[in-house]
């Protein structure tokens, strides 16, 4: 890792410093760093189907949100002032984004949530907020702006379309130009300004909350739940109001449901499957003629393969899960997984065995992974 992204710091001195625990401004964390795209390839990403837009405006003290696709034409319509336009998972469409986000390895792939682009003309912004995951704010082109606070007690506005405080009361304040990237940790007040028309980069980690974790393990866990046996009453007698759920049927009911028991691998697949699966929008293009399976042993042997943008990888132990699907893999064929899950690519001459090679043939057919280690 170029020891310029940090500061100078090591990933373990960033972590033990400045992770979850206070704010770290970073100039020249990329030193000449071009731009991902102009604005008008923006707009372009804006106005597709598989790509989340939001265009937010303030005026006269009034916060207006409008979600995408965007015809790529408003961008001439719109004022020269106050408002942004916000893109997310840049990473699953730009290499380079990827590329950007990937620079971030030092934090696990399970929390590693997307690169969004912000791009705000003069005044533009989202009002001052809260977010409650981790985030690096790198800035691309033109210069923000960024004022944060300590203070706990948060005031949200009623009428607004989006999270804006109303009681925002700044105590520290930069501007960031090109290549500049400021950190903060959960729950940071922080207000950015663009100065100048300009793009912001944010690499946003994954913090699902308690709720939403036993919402979705509950879910998972239907699958695998297997229990035996059936409700019965043979003591039943008359009651006296037939509507009311009687004691004997509750008692029975909560110990059926008491028996529910998982085990640390099922919270593993859990966790592998659900922290992999594509968000609900994605789509993967497979290809038009796909290879056979020997031109396909052939071609990754001589231009080695890459993950999609768009594909999840993760591992535990000799378990991977690919898209929220979980996949068993032999002893042998673990350090060639480790890597295609690690640096998201195979490079050319990498030893593949024949079973391996069919399984990465059906990922190949399903567009999850493509020929050539390089974009």
């Amino acid at each position: 890792m170029d020891k310029t992204l940090l500061g100078g710091l090591t990933p373990r001195q960033f972590l033990e410093e400045y992770w979850h625990k206070k704010p770290l401004l970073i100039r020249g964390a990329i030193p000449g760093f071009r731009n991902l795209l102009d604005v008008q390839a923006l707009f372009e990403l804006a106005a597709r189907d598989d790509c989340e837009s939001r265009l937010i405006g303030h005026e006269r003290n009034r916060w207006e949100l409008e979600h995408g696709p965007f015809d790529p034409r408003v961008y001439r319509e719109l004022p020269n002032r106050r408002w942004t336009l916000l893109v997310q998972g840049l990473n699953h469409f730009l290499p380079e984004a990827d590329a950007l986000m990937r620079r971030f390895d030092f934090i696990p792939y399970a929390r590693l949530d997307d690169v969004m682009v912000s791009y705000a003309v003069k005044d533009g912004g989202v009002g001052p907020h809260i977010d409650s995951y981790d985030v690096f704010l790198f800035q691309g082109e033109g210069r923000r702006l960024w004022r944060i606070s300590s203070q706990r007690r948060i005031e949200l506005d009623p009428r607004a379309p989006i999270r804006v405080m109303t009681n925002f009361r700044a105590e520290q304040e930069w501007v960031l130009e090109p290549g500049d990237m400021l950190y903060l940790p959960p729950l940071v007040p922080h207000d950015g300004i663009a100065l100048e028309p300009c793009m912001t980069y944010s690499i946003g980690f994954r913090a699902f909350t308690a709720q939403e974790l036993a919402t979705q393990f509950l879910g998972f866990m239907q699958e695998r739940v297997c229990l035996d046996g059936i409700y019965r009453d043979p003591g039943l007698r008359p009651p006296r109001s037939p509507a009311q759920i009687g004691d004997d049927m509750v008692r029975q009911a909560e110990a059926m449901l008491g028996r529910i028991r998982w085990s640390r691998r099922d919270v593993e697949d859990f966790l592998g499957q659900y922290l992999s699966e594509p968000k609900p929008h994605i789509c993967f293009e497979r290809p038009r003629r796909p290879l056979p399976p020997a031109r396909f042993a052939q071609a990754a042997a001589r231009h080695g393969l890459r993950l999609a943008l768009t594909t999840g990888m993760l591992y535990r132990r000799n378990r991977w899960y690919v898209n929220g699907e979980r996949f068993e893999a032999e002893a042998s064929w673990q350090q060639a997984l480790r890597e295609l899950a690690d640096r998201r690519r195979l490079p050319p001459g990498t030893a593949l065995e024949p079973a391996l090679l069919q399984l990465l043939h059906q990922w190949y057919a399903a567009g999850y992974l493509l020929i050539g280690a390089q974009a």
